[in-house]
């Protein structure tokens, strides 16, 4: 076995740079992932901090973290981010024009990073099939067309859904004043089951979400109207959960 002694010291003055620079270089370079750290740390713990402030105010519930509760979606903003989770999630009811609905904000963290916000407002009956909203300068938007079927522009959005025929008669022009009023900061909106849901950039904040949610709450209100009780159809049992979309104009707040 032959052994190779490398002169580190000659090997360094022959390119010009004596050892010290590389050594000062990675120093620096240490000091400055440290720094990065410690201010992530800081913007998360401020973060933190809004959040668990902000649900106080509103006297809602707030949550450091949930496991499970993005276990429940699979479309939209959560397409593309199979893997990941829950935190700072913030749970309450507000009222809309139609009446109080239950909402949940959350932060989707992947890899120690928030992604984007999530807010969701509950409905009282499920819609049978999906519905997403992209704004068209979302890059990967039109990747939907591969699990979807393009419904076309809505407003100011793409529309992609799983059912033609279903989608059609929610997609009024009422509704669709209602999702334009959301804002093209938010990436996508979308139908899924008993929610309707919204991407929010990582960096919104309690105002902005505020917005959101109202937002979201009208839209609900077009979807799923209060003008009658779900459980109020004694002579068809059967009926207590069939998707009926309104076509009578509502007044936001």
């Amino acid at each position: 076995m032959t052994y190779v002694v490398v002169d580190l010291t000659a090997t360094l003055r022959s390119v010009g740079i004596p050892a010290w620079i590389w050594f000062l270089v990675a120093v620096v370079a240490a000091v400055a992932g440290l720094a990065l750290l410690a201010g992530d740390r800081a913007q998360r713990t401020a973060r933190n901090r809004e959040r668990r402030r902000w649900a106080a105010l509103r006297g809602w519930r707030f949550a450091e973290q949930d496991h499970a509760l993005l276990t429940q979606w699979q479309h939209g903003g959560l397409a593309f981010s199979k893997s990941g989770g829950a935190t700072d999630v913030v749970t309450g009811s507000m009222f809309t024009a139609d009446g109080r609905r239950l909402v949940q904000v959350m932060d989707h963290e992947q890899g120690s990073k928030v992604t984007m916000v999530l807010a969701a407002v509950k409905l009282r009956r499920a819609v049978p099939t999906v519905l997403e909203l992209w704004e068209p300068s979302v890059p990967f938007a039109r990747e939907r067309e591969a699990e979807l079927d393009l419904y076309g522009p809505v407003g100011n959005r793409y529309g992609f859904t799983a059912d033609m025929a279903i989608a059609h008669p929610v997609i009024t022009p009422e509704f669709v004043e209602a999702v334009d009023e959301i804002g093209d900061d938010v990436m996508v909106v979308w139908l899924e089951g008993t929610w309707v849901l919204a991407a929010a950039p990582p960096n919104a904040d309690p105002a902005r979400l505020e917005r959101l949610l109202s937002d979201l709450g009208e839209v609900a209100d077009f979807v799923d109207p209060f003008d009658s009780d779900p459980n109020e159809h004694p002579e068809h049992p059967e009926s207590t959960d069939v998707y009926r979309p309104s076509s009578s104009q509502h007044t936001s707040q």
